[in-house]
């Protein structure tokens, strides 16, 4: 059972939790749930967005890309900034700047107001989503509760990625686009004042601890890279544009990483952290895992409206029993990872979303029946890919010290958020160039060669999870259940505090 926080000369023992459990998962699923669901439920009122405020074809899509671009830069300095300052004060910011940033963005009478609105929405949920994770990785020790909680806190995402369709359909139209910003908005003031009762007000007091020209390296590089990918689908990669951004990020890139291994005297991402088999290996399968699985709401969608001929209201209808599989999933991981372990967990459950990638690539070629197409093969990818997200972040936090809590979740966060913006770039233009070709060849049958390109993105999809699947049972750590795998990091991380406490020139203050 989680326990209340002591202190002994001035520290904060870092060995116990500082809010009580239910709290703690209070504050990280909502967070968790409206960054998630601010992906999904935006995309269904972009096109009265477009009517009301003139956007242009080519600018509508910044109102998904402004908050994207920022979220995916700004997520490893979020995880440093909340291991300096405090999860309380993170929390509070992160929560504060996306919320009067939904609040403008419903306001807003213009597309500058409102692409604005998103890049500093973006910049919050970029705070919020590091510390939302870390509250979990700090207040739960290592073990079987943990991996309880980790799961409850996908199932939150999970329900939060499907609901958004659902909720955002009706809102646009029966009250207006501008209530997609705005119903959030309570929540995000519910939470605010939560983390403010709730959690201790802690810091270290010591701005130099944090890299800021390492920040704006990683910053820049992450946004141009996301940028060159979200742009490619488009453009294409051999556009100007594309292809600069690309060249730059990568160049931008690799200075970030020399800086942090021979400049930085407080290293933003401490390169020593990927020795640790668990977190490498980790994000190493939630990459593959990512870019396989992140395109299948889109994929589904774009299916069931150019191909069943759905509405955007029927069609976010038709995702909800792939969302409940998601739930479902999310809830079932925690204790089959307890059981079996990590890695043969995520090996497992990898596999079983592939599965259902895989079918749903198969049965698109043979007919355009719901019931057989999507409704099976969704439940069983939404099963199996949601719950891989648990065991594989169970694994690549375990082992981590509490000082290291934030750097560790914004990690895994900006891996999971980059590799979904690669992974949907990419599915839309194998789809886009596999509609194409079989439309040259078949000509007269559009909705058959849009059903073809789909079949083979889903096909590369399940190809994705084979190899994080693969991944996993190669790199991750070998310990068979939860609570070995923490004992396995206990030494390390003791290590790797020692050392940074007899070399910091801070320490954590409670005020």
């Amino acid at each position: 059972m989680p326990r209340f926080p002591r202190f002994r000369d001035g520290e904060e023992d870092v060995v116990l939790v500082t809010v009580s459990g239910r709290r703690a998962m209070t504050l990280a699923c909502a967070g968790a749930f409206m960054v998630v669901m601010d992906a999904t439920i935006v995309s269904v009122a972009l096109p009265q967005i477009g009517g009301t405020l003139g956007f242009s074809a080519d600018t509508l899509p910044w109102v998904v890309n402004a908050y994207t671009l920022t979220f995916a830069g700004f997520l490893l300095l979020g995880g440093r900034l909340c291991d300096v300052f405090g999860r309380r004060t993170m929390y509070v910011l992160g929560a504060g700047l996306f919320t009067v940033a939904r609040t403008v963005a419903g306001l807003a009478i213009s597309p500058e107001t409102l692409l604005a609105a998103r890049a500093i929405q973006g910049c919050g949920g970029a705070l919020l989503m590091p510390v939302s994770l870390s509250l979990l990785t700090t207040t739960f020790e290592e073990g079987p509760v943990r991996a309880r909680m980790l799961g409850a806190w996908s199932a939150v995402g999970a329900v939060g990625a499907s609901l958004g369709p659902v909720i955002g359909g009706p809102l646009t139209q029966l009250a207006g686009w501008r209530w997609v910003f705005f119903v959030t908005v309570p929540l995000g003031i519910a939470a605010m004042a939560l983390a403010l009762v709730a959690l201790p007000k802690s810091a270290t007091g010591c701005l130099r601890t944090v890299d800021f020209t390492g920040a704006a390296l990683v910053t820049t590089a992450l946004s141009l890279l996301v940028y060159a990918v979200m742009e490619s689908s488009s453009a294409g990669w051999t556009a100007p544009r594309v292809a600069g951004a690309l060249l730059a990020g990568a160049v931008l890139g690799i200075v970030f990483l020399a800086q942090q291994r021979f400049l930085a005297q407080h290293p933003i991402l401490p390169l020593g952290i990927f020795r640790l088999r668990q977190v490498s290996g980790g994000n190493l399968v939630l990459l593959l895992l990512g870019l396989g699985f992140f395109a299948s709401p889109v994929l589904l969608s774009l299916y069931q409206q150019q191909v069943l001929g759905y509405s955007a209201l029927w069609a976010g209808i038709g995702y909800l029993p792939v969302g409940a599989a998601m739930f479902v999933g999310a809830q079932v991981a925690g204790p089959l990872t307890n059981r079996i372990g990590a890695r043969s967990a995520a090996v497992l459950l990898c596999l079983v979303g592939a599965a259902g990638f895989l079918a749903v690539a198969l049965l698109i070629g043979m007919t355009d029946d719901y019931a057989i197409t999507l409704l099976g093969p969704g439940l069983l990818l939404g099963f199996g890919s949601a719950a891989a997200f648990t065991p594989i972040t169970v694994a690549a936090t375990s082992g981590i010290p509490s000082q290291q809590s934030g750097l560790a979740a914004g990690v895994l966060n900006t891996v999971r958020q980059t590799s979904g913006a690669i992974g949907l770039a990419a599915a839309t233009t194998i789809a886009s160039a596999a509609t194409t070709n079989w439309a040259h060849s078949h000509p007269g049958h559009p909705a058959a060669a849009i059903g073809h390109g789909q079949a083979v993105a889903f096909a590369v999809a399940a190809g994705c999870l084979v190899l994080a699947s693969i991944g996993a049972a190669v790199t991750m750590p070998r310990a068979r259940t939860t609570r070995q795998l923490a004992d396995g990091g206990t030494l390390t991380s003791a290590r790797n505090a020692g050392q940074r406490s007899r070399s910091s020139p801070c320490r954590q203050v409670s005020k």
